[in-house]
């Protein structure tokens, strides 16, 4: 059992909150039994399971640790830790006792050549690692087939992504891309259809006839959807606003269209 948080392998943990060492390692820390619960059944590539016995009362995270060790075919490191310690990595106010180093995982654009049906969202430059992680679990939520960060949007292994994503950054296959990439998905998939958002737009979202398969681009929180990305949308819509404000949360409106084309899809299979 690791007991001092001066250890240079905690050291090195400790550390992965930071995106510069995400990048270099490529890994990333998940805490919390549900988290690390979903990495389990989402076959994650787990590289070490941090456990401090005392903060693990719940009997489903035992059994996860007693899985790890009954099996002989997988290869992850099983580390013990004091309280302390366990604190000195922890971001929860109340540490469940389990956390886990995990490796990254990057899709290309180009796995989704030809795709038939569904939804894929793109975002353009998100700034918010929490907006993030919200959109991430409602596109679990509606089955979306693949989350498209555009340009320099945040680290979707940021703690705060990670931990509004509720699991969902192990079920939604994440892509990294630019204008020129996006460019030529399209050019290449004409059957799959982008449809932007603009505050500018003159059809409703309530009533626009969504295609399906559809690649739905939202812009950053800021700025909202760019000249350039809104070029490539076959067509751009609008969410209506009665009050003061001037824009809603980023992933608010994401959620508010995704349903409405999951309603919409499902509509058109009855």
């Amino acid at each position: 059992m690791i007991t001092s948080t001066s250890n240079p392998h905690i050291k090195a943990i400790r550390k992965l909150p930071e995106r510069k060492e995400r990048e270099n390692t490529g890994l990333f820390l998940a805490e919390g039994l549900r988290v690390v619960g979903q990495a389990f059944d989402s076959d994650a590539e787990i590289v070490e399971l941090i456990v401090s016995p005392e903060f693990l009362i719940s009997e489903f995270g035992r059994q996860l640790v007693q899985n790890c060790l009954d099996d002989p075919q997988n290869d992850i490191q099983l580390t013990e830790v004091s309280p302390e310690v366990f604190v000195s990595i922890a971001r929860k106010d109340k540490p469940q006792g389990i956390a886990a180093v995990i490796a990254q995982k990057w899709t290309s654009l180009t796995q989704f050549t030809g795709l038939s049906e569904g939804t894929i969202v793109a975002l353009e430059a998100v700034q918010n690692p929490g907006n993030l992680g919200t959109i991430l679990r409602t596109c679990d939520a509606v089955g979306v087939k693949a989350l498209l960060l555009l340009d320099n949007s945040t680290d979707p292994y940021d703690p705060a992504a990670v931990k509004a994503s509720m699991g969902s950054i192990f079920t939604i296959p994440m892509i990294r891309a630019n204008f020129e990439d996006l460019e030529s998905f399209l050019s290449k998939n004409p059957h799959v259809e982008a449809i932007g958002t603009s505050d500018k737009a003159t059809s409703d979202y309530y009533e626009f006839a969504y295609p399906n398969p559809i690649l739905l681009m939202m812009g950053s929180e800021r700025e909202g959807l760019s000249e350039n990305y809104a070029q490539l949308c076959q067509s751009l819509i609008s969410i209506p606003m009665l009050g003061a404000c001037d824009s809603l949360n980023l992933s608010v409106a994401t959620g508010i269209l995704l349903y409405q084309i999951y309603q919409s899809h499902k509509m058109r299979h009855k």
